[in-house]
């Protein structure tokens, strides 16, 4: 009997590993990675397999989900499930935890650094006044849903800040664009119409979060759908009642300003 490691990468290069977690990585006997939850865009995966010394499979949603071949891995020996960011912000990785402590598998959590807390500090808000997370997911012929709009709105009328995750369909190449996501957004007004994501609201993107230089973004909803944000990975906030320090550094990132800022995390 092996044990079950969730260890988070980080959300952009491999490098972000913590110094445990590589040592665990590196003394594992089956190492496996899931990148449709979210993906590095720092590091390929022969960059990741160099740097951390081991062969990685990369499982699907589906082999994940399925659980058998990670909990049959880990009753044979020291088993690691990489994932970019941290590994338990995500259900599937819940799920598997339980039936991995059901079976009697011994179960170790390598945190990371998450979207949940880096898109926050980036802006300068304040994570204690976000509201419920919503993800956009990219309409298909029919498939247009519209729960995102409501928990825009429910987080708005309780003064909060929303975090809208973007579509990531690794398997066809595909992360949506802030850009995209807006766009969406102010359908979603055109169809339901509270009056929450006009074309004047006001809209935060952070792009490339965890990168040497992220960029952030402030301006309205209008203005976010005519600009190219370059490069994934992209978050998009639709900021609540704001402290006045709050709005001050958002302000330093407002589209049409002098102040316009691309952050530069380089040493």
């Amino acid at each position: 009997m092996g044990m079950l490691y969730f260890i988070g990468l980080g959300f952009y290069s491999v490098k972000d590993i913590s110094v445990r977690g590589k040592e665990l990585v590196e003394g594992a006997d089956y190492v496996f990675a899931e990148f449709y939850t979210s993906r590095l865009q720092g590091s390929t995966l022969s960059e990741i397999e160099e740097f951390l010394g081991k062969q990685v499979k990369v499982l699907s949603r589906e082999e994940v989900e399925g659980e058998r071949i990670l909990l049959e891995s880990s009753a044979k020996g020291d088993t690691v499930l990489l994932t970019a960011g941290d590994p338990m912000s995500a259900t599937t990785h819940q799920s598997l935890r339980i039936e991995a402590m059901r079976r009697g598998i011994p179960v170790r959590i390598i945190h990371s650094s998450s979207i949940f807390t880096a898109v926050p500090g980036l802006l300068g808000l304040q994570p204690y006044k976000f509201g419920r997370t919503t993800t956009l997911a990219r309409p298909e012929k029919d498939y247009f849903p519209t729960s995102p709009y409501d928990i825009i709105f429910n987080n708005l009328d309780q003064g909060l800040h929303t975090l809208v995750l973007l579509d990531i369909r690794t398997d066809r190449d595909y992360s949506m664009t802030a850009t995209e996501g807006l766009r969406l957004l102010s359908r979603m007004e055109g169809k339901i119409g509270k009056g929450i994501l006009t074309r004047e609201r006001e809209i935060a993107v952070v792009a490339r979060a965890g990168s040497e230089e992220p960029f952030l973004w402030y301006g309205t909803l209008k203005e976010g759908m005519e600009t190219d944000f370059g490069p994934p990975l992209h978050s998009v906030v639709v900021p609540g009642g704001c402290h006045f320090m709050e709005k001050e550094m958002l302000e330093m990132f407002r589209s049409h300003s002098t102040k316009t800022i691309n952050i530069s995390l380089k040493m």
